[in-house]
């Protein structure tokens, strides 16, 4: 009895063991597979990203700024239509258009746990009221992990402005956009507020509509607003306390 005893013990210990090598494996599996994604999406940032270095004659210190050139990008995949950027944040990626082939696909077009941020199918860059980007809420605060924190006004006090580059005629355009509202909801569900079915106001009400809901599921109030004739961009990632929950940042041209 007792060396049967013994045996069930060294058997759990042993499978114990290859519980934790198997646990560990996939974790570091993944942990060298998010470093290699975000070494490819730092190459990719170098493609578009110049730094344009200027001297401060009064104080004789060093001004550094980022000029955001898409055209390279743009020959080696012409899905491009964009490149988000929140300035003291992660958030600094292309963003592409296919209707849903990026979510798991780079810029490449390889596979991509990441994905690649990307508009909504019926959003037209030029004309859409309102531009709706999905991205990944990532762990590691990589692609959209970052708007998680603005369910706390005081990272929205610090991160109340969204860039986003465009490409016309070759010319990378730059719009600026305030936040005006963050809240949370649910998709695939009657109970839920189906923001992103918005991109084109019929009429004024309409537009009124959608800014006054976003308004009334905020977070916090921002003291900001959007009127009839703005245009506005929404960012929307997934949100854990609820099942199909998402967190949505919606900010207006400025």
């Amino acid at each position: 009895m007792k060396k049967r005893k013994n045996i069930f013990i060294i058997l759990g210990i042993l499978l114990l063991i290859v519980i934790l090598a198997i646990s560990s494996y996939f974790f570091i599996k993944q942990v060298l597979e998010n470093r290699n994604l975000d070494k490819q999406y730092e190459d990719i940032q170098d493609i578009v990203t110049t730094e344009i270095v200027s001297n401060n004659t009064e104080d004789k210190k060093e001004d550094i700024r980022e000029i955001i050139n898409l055209s390279e990008l743009y020959k080696i995949n012409n899905d491009l239509v964009g490149w988000i950027k929140i300035d003291g944040t992660n958030i600094d990626y292309p963003v592409m258009q296919n209707e849903d082939y990026y979510l798991r696909r780079n810029v490449y077009k390889n596979y991509s746990y990441y994905g690649t941020p990307y508009l909504a199918k019926y959003c037209d860059i030029k004309n859409s009221d309102n531009l709706v980007i999905y991205g990944h809420h990532i762990k590691n605060n990589a692609m959209f992990g970052e708007l998680e924190k603005y369910k706390k006004k005081a990272f929205y006090n610090d991160h109340k402005y969204i860039k986003f580059y465009t490409l016309e005629n070759e010319l990378t355009i730059e719009h600026v956009y305030e936040v005006i509202a963050t809240f949370k909801t649910v998709v695939y569900s009657d109970n839920g507020f189906k923001y992103y079915s918005f991109n084109n106001a019929k009429n004024s009400q309409d537009f009124n509509d959608y800014v006054s809901m976003c308004k009334q599921l905020q977070f916090y109030e921002t003291e900001k607003t959007a009127n009839y004739g703005d245009k506005l961009i929404t960012l929307s990632t997934c949100e854990y306390s609820r099942k199909n929950g998402r967190i949505v940042v919606v900010a207006k041209e400025v």
